[in-house]
Parts: structure tokens; sequence; C-alpha cells
């Protein structure tokens, strides 16, 4: 069983609660999934909601034949909404990218512009096999604004990611796998079910220590490297003190490695 949440038929984010720990957010702006201001705060929104109470896992996927398709032109084209278009792609993103748990995009069909920067936001990203990435803006005379120079670089190193911003083409997926920007390529009407199975096997897991190893990752790489060093040490005490370790460290010892059933706590 599942718990869906849609509260207003204005709300263009589906949010799929599964009983497995995983939280199915579902893009539904008909018909590309273009990311508007409205859609942007609604995932802004959820994103802060799971940082505030951190599921099991995310995963992030469009509806019908699309990821998104990136930001609304003829609202970035306003001089005087351009701004406020900006600051909402800034703010869901970086919620999205502050989530605690492992975050999965489950990218069907096109993910362009900012739908690609969202995907990038991610920790990783499933594709179905007819999919694509692409960041086109240059193509528009402009740059991307969703952050893909730092994420994308961040990604697939300097000279892949500049190649890619300039040329502004489509990266089907096997050569997105290749180049380091998927994780996993599936048959497309494998997507979702695989996402969510991937999900919900981090959800199973010790989700303390998951998320401190997400956040010893994530912090740790922009610091000098002792720094980072005692980052995750200090993550790596505190996570000893849970339920989890003392139960999985027990188990270890009575039954050998790979044998405890955790509980989250």
């Amino acid at each position: 069983m599942a718990e869906s949440s849609r509260s207003s038929s204005d709300q263009t984010l589906r949010v799929e609660r599964r009983d497995d720990g995983v939280v199915l957010a579902v893009l539904d702006r008909p018909k590309v999934n273009a990311l508007d201001t409205g859609l942007l705060r609604e995932l802004e929104t959820f994103a802060k909601s799971c940082q505030d109470d951190p599921p099991g896992a995310v995963v992030v996927t469009g509806a019908g034949r699309m990821f998104a398709a990136g930001a609304e032109l003829a609202v970035f084209a306003d001089r005087e909404l351009r701004p406020g278009q900006a600051d909402a792609f800034r703010d869901a993103f970086g919620a999205v990218e502050r989530i605690p748990c492992p975050t999965i995009a489950a990218v069907n069909g096109l993910a362009l512009g900012g739908g690609a920067e969202l995907a990038w936001c991610c920790d990783l990203r499933i594709l179905g096999e007819s999919s694509a990435f692409g960041q086109p803006e240059v193509l528009l005379g402009i740059i991307p604004g969703g952050a893909a120079t730092q994420r994308l670089t961040r990604l697939v190193g300097r000279p892949i990611a500049k190649r890619l911003i300039w040329e502004g083409r489509q990266v089907m997926a096997p050569e997105a796998l290749r180049l380091g920007m998927a994780d996993e390529v599936v048959a497309d009407d494998e997507l979702v079910d695989r996402a969510c199975e991937l999900a919900a096997g981090y959800a199973a897991g010790p989700r303390a220590a998951i998320r401190a190893a997400k956040r010893a990752i994530d912090e740790g790489v922009d610091l000098k490297l002792p720094d980072g060093v005692d980052l995750e040490l200090d993550l790596f005490f505190e996570v000893f003190e849970t339920d989890d370790a003392n139960h999985g460290v027990a188990s270890f010892f009575e039954n050998g490695p790979g044998k405890a059933r955790f509980t989250g706590a």
C-alpha cells in the first residue's frame, strides 16, 4: 500500500509515500513538465519536508513521456519576472540537494535544461534506454541558470561539461552512462520500478549511517583533506550511538557480516 497526496488541482507535484520507506515525487505539469515558478516552489516545499522528516529514500520522475523540459522560457524572457524565476530554481534545487537521505532521479524521456539540472541535484540517476539529457541554453544565446555549470562540472569534470554546454546537444542514455552522467540504464518500462527497488534497498538499510555517509561525502569533498577526515570521524562516532549500529555490530559477532536487519533507528 502507498499514500498519495495532491491537495489541490493546481498542484503539479504528485507525492506517493510508499510502505517500504520510499517517497516517489512525480512532476506532473502537462504536457512536458516545464518547470514554472509554481512547480519549483512545490518542489522546494517537498524537499524541505524531507529535510525535516527524512524518509528512507526519494525517487523523482516525470509523468508522461518526459522527465522535464526545463524552464518556462516566456518567464525568463520577461525582464521583470526573470529574477523571481531564477530564485525559484536556486531555492528548489538547493533544497533537493540538501535532502539528507538518498535521492534518485528516474529519468524518463528527455531531461532538458532545468530538467537536466534537477537530475544533477540528485545522488543517482537511473535512465530509461530511450532517455536523453541536454543543456541546450547556448543554442538560444544564453547559458544555464540552474547551476549546470557547477553541478554538471562536479559530476563529469571540466572538459566534458564545457563541451556539453557549449554544443547544447542531447546526450542519449548509453553515452550518458559512459560519461558518468547516468548510473544505470534500464528498459523504459522498467525505469520507475528499478529506481524504487534501488531506493527501497537503501531505505531498508541503516538509515542514520547512510545519511551520515552522504553528509560526509557531500560536505567533505569541498573541505581540505584533514578537515574532511575530521568530519568523517565525528560522524563515525555519532552513528556508533544508534540502535542500528549496536544491532549491526552484535549481529556481525553472532552471525557474520551481512545478516543484520535494521530498523532505521
